[in-house]
């Protein structure tokens, strides 16, 4: 009688215990995934638009900010196009660097924010700061479609409208000065050249 007792009960205890041993080893492994997204470079990722001209788009400004963003915004000068969020927990470690950036005036930094509530893409730059010289509202993420984005924060190179480089995931200080800027700086040498009688 005991040991049917003890049969019976099994199955009940074996299932608590694999609910105890796999939900704390799946949360880690979530969290081993998020980390390993957050820091990771992920410039690996191809873009069929790398060379070419950026995606004709017009986009309405964030609520609270006047200007909205273009194609013809970012013609005539390299500039840097950052896709972002405000329920994007990347973008938020990425901003300080963004305000860091904008604040040497080195590159004009344009914003595209991604499919986020008005009301809360407001109150993220009211809280955090606005680091963009113009930000457009793609907020059905039809413009973050035409530029081929995989996800957010996603960063943009623009060459007198023409799509240089593009970086996949948050910018970091090594990415930002090794990468980033370099480019920034090849591409406005090239540009005073060309314009070098």
């Amino acid at each position: 009688m005991t040991e049917e007792v003890e049969r019976n009960a099994d199955p009940v205890s074996r299932r608590r215990i694999s609910g105890f041993v796999l939900v704390p080893l799946i949360a880690f492994a979530l969290m081993v995934l998020f980390g390993w997204g957050l820091f990771r470079g992920g410039d690996d990722l191809p873009s069929a638009l790398l060379g070419n001209p950026v995606p004709d788009f017009a986009l309405p400004p964030v609520l609270g900010r006047e200007e909205g963003l273009s194609t013809q915004d970012l013609i005539g000068h390299v500039s840097l196009v950052n896709v972002f969020a405000s329920w994007c927990v990347p973008c938020r470690a990425e901003h300080p660097l963004c305000m860091e950036l904008s604040a040497t005036g080195e590159v004009p930094l344009y914003g595209i924010n991604y499919k986020d509530p008005p009301d809360q893409a407001r109150a993220w730059l009211d809280e955090l700061g606005d680091p963009y010289a113009r930000i457009g509202a793609d907020i059905n993420g039809r413009a973050g479609i035409e530029w081929g984005v995989y996800g957010v924060p996603e960063t943009y190179v623009i060459a007198d409208g023409t799509i240089a480089y593009r970086h996949v995931g948050p910018i970091t200080r090594a990415i930002l000065q090794d990468t980033l800027l370099p480019i920034v700086r090849d591409h406005k040498t090239q540009s005073a050249k060309e314009k070098t009688p």
